[in-house]
C-alpha cells in the first residue's frame, strides 16, 4: 500500500474509534441495574424514544423526552443527579448520553439493549 492509502486508512480507523469509544462519565448498565436504581430519588429516568413508542410500551419511572427534544429540554433536568437513559435498543440513548455529557451532566447511565432487553 502507498503512503496515501495508509494515511486514509488511519484516518478512517481513528474516526470510527472516536465515535464508538465510551465517553468518560457515561456508564452502560444492564436492565437489572436500572431496575435497582428505581427507589433512588437522586436518579432521573429518561426515555428518549418517540411519544408513540413510549405510549405503546414504557416503564415507570421513565419520563419521555424524545431524543430530538433532549438538547432543548435538558435544562429541566437536575445536573447534580444521575440520569439513566433508555430507548428501544440502546443506540439513541447512547446519543442522548453524549448530548447530556456535553450539557454538563456528570453521571449518566445508558441502559444496554434498551426496552428490547427489558425482562
Amino acid at each position: 500500500m502507498s503512503l496515501i492509502q495508509w494515511i486514509i486508512l488511519i484516518v478512517i480507523v481513528a474516526f470510527f474509534g472516536v465515535r464508538f469509544m465510551p465517553v468518560k462519565g457515561i456508564m452502560n448498565i444492564s436492565v437489572q441495574e436500572a431496575k435497582n436504581k428505581f427507589k433512588d430519588h437522586n436518579v432521573q429516568f429518561i426515555d428518549v424514544r418517540t411519544p408513540g413508542e413510549y405510549k405503546a410500551n414504557h416503564r415507570k419511572p421513565f419520563q419521555n423526552i424524545p431524543l430530538s427534544n433532549l438538547a432543548s429540554e435538558a435544562g429541566s433536568l437536575d445536573k447534580e443527579k444521575e440520569v439513566v437513559v433508555i430507548c428501544q435498543s440502546g443506540m439513541r440513548s447512547a446519543k442522548a448520553a453524549k448530548i447530556l455529557k456535553k450539557k454538563g451532566f456528570q453521571k449518566i447511565s445508558n441502559v444496554k439493549g434498551g426496552m428490547g432487553a427489558w425482562i
